[in-house]
């Protein structure tokens, strides 16, 4: 919003004890609008809405997305009221453990806090959504300086106070003494700040550590484009010649398109990435060489016609050297200094891996075999029963033919009923006629 001097921020302190829980989720998400705002060229005011709790005096804010602003009748800044409460609802059905709330909003601000130009938006949430609503300023000012002030975020809560101010006495015919009830004070609003504190969740540790990490070898990479503004100025002015220049302007379909994939973008923030490790990596080691140098080397003195001037080394300091030695000791871990060994090392232990592993394979294949030559076994075993059993079957049938043709010479016999035993049980009849004067 714009730089107004007329300053809405109240001369007294807060007395209402709330006090503010600040979740780093907030300050990603008003970075990334602040960036995407200023990367894309984007004019009007920043503004987005505060998700959080209230929990009697205290407050935290949990969540946070950026809004809409249009012009209102007067030219001040509106939130679309239909849009604003269905994206309000949107997050409440998402974030419903715990359930969150709309608790404030959020936009820049100058360091001198607060003005006119922020009033419009505020109103509008008293009214319509929360009568408590709080609102931070993000101060851009002052974020350069954040670093170096002891770490200071460059933002202020605040809450709304209506306060009174009584109208100024311009006639001097009036008496000086006045009842207080006929003093009618203005109400306006005032901004009180809060204190706050920053509360991380364990996932929010984890998030912001990323963050931190790779926002150190982020890069920004300058806008390219594939037409020269400067060639615009030198079309002819002729109609066949312009045709020519439009025909060639426009993109053939077989030409290579200067847009990266979402892929090779990945890869070339991948690798930038890893230049900026390699950089950091040399950096490092060249101030550990020049540190060390810079002890070993003896003091030098330099003398003048006037003075005399001796070139100290830096002071010794043994748990840097005893953190120089650490990196050296871990070196040997990533490269180690005698490579044959290490080469036969892995042989062996590779060797050792796959011998295991055939010894399991062979054993595998033994219990296979195994069971084979029991299956074998068991079906040789059937075999032979069944040979058995049909050799006896067939000598008894040839012993009762015999009796049967005696007994039919002798004048006929008595018809009995022999029974004989198979070797594995096996029961087998066969008619038998004894009396006969030839029966076997």
């Amino acid at each position: 919003m714009s730089d107004h001097p007329d300053s809405l921020v109240s001369l007294k302190a807060s007395d209402s004890g709330l006090h503010i829980q600040l979740h780093p989720l907030i300050l990603l998400t008003i970075s990334d609008h602040i960036t995407r705002h200023a990367a894309r060229c984007q004019k009007g005011p920043i503004v987005g809405a505060l998700l959080g709790q209230q929990n009697g005096r205290e407050v935290t804010l949990e969540h946070a997305f950026e809004c809409l602003v249009t012009e209102g009748p007067n030219g001040e800044a509106q939130l679309p009221d239909s849009w604003f409460i269905e994206r309000v609802q949107q997050f409440k059905d998402v974030h419903k453990a715990p359930a969150l709330d709309l608790v404030g909003w959020w936009s820049t601000c100058p360091s001198s806090g607060p003005n006119t130009s922020h009033l419009p938006i505020h109103r509008q949430i008293l009214q319509q959504h929360n009568e408590s609503a709080i609102f931070l300023a993000f101060h851009p000012a002052d974020v350069t300086g954040a670093s170096s002030s002891s770490g200071k975020l460059p933002l202020t809560i605040y809450e709304s106070v209506y306060e009174g101010e009584s109208t100024p006495n311009t006639n001097n015919t009036t008496n000086t003494m006045q009842v207080d009830s006929e003093e009618q004070p203005i109400l306006s609003i005032k901004f009180r700040a809060l204190p706050y504190s920053v509360e991380t969740g364990e996932a929010e540790m984890i998030g912001i550590d990323t963050v931190a990490r790779t926002a150190r070898n982020a890069a920004v990479y300058p806008p390219t484009s594939s037409t020269d503004t400067s060639s615009l100025s030198q079309v002819p002015k002729t109609q066949g010649s312009s045709n020519d220049q439009q025909r060639k302007a426009e993109p053939q379909p077989n030409e290579p398109s200067d847009l990266l994939s979402p892929d090779e973008e990945e890869l070339i923030a991948s690798l930038n990435t890893r230049i900026n490790a390699i950089r950091t990596l040399e950096s490092r080691i060249s101030l550990i060489k020049s540190y060390v140098s810079s002890i070993s080397s003896t003091p030098t003195s330099t003398s003048t016609s006037t003075t005399t001037t001796t070139a100290t080394p830096p002071t010794l300091s043994h748990p840097i050297l005893r953190d120089i030695n650490a990196c050296l000791s871990h070196l040997s871990l990533l490269t180690p200094p005698q490579q044959s060994a290490f080469t036969a090392e892995a042989l062996a232990q590779s060797t050792d891996v796959h011998l295991v592993a055939l010894l399991g394979q062979l054993s595998h294949s033994i219990s296979d075999m195994r069971e084979l030559g029991k299956r074998t076994a068991i079906l040789n075993y059937h075999r032979r029963t069944m040979a058995a059993s049909s050799a006896a079957a067939r000598k008894s049938g040839q012993s009762g033919v015999l009796g049967s043709g005696g007994g039919g010479g002798g004048g006929g016999g008595e018809l009995h009923q022999l029974r004989m035993g198979g070797r594995f049980g096996d029961e087998i009849l066969f008619p038998n006629r004894v009396g006969g004067g030839d029966g076997l």
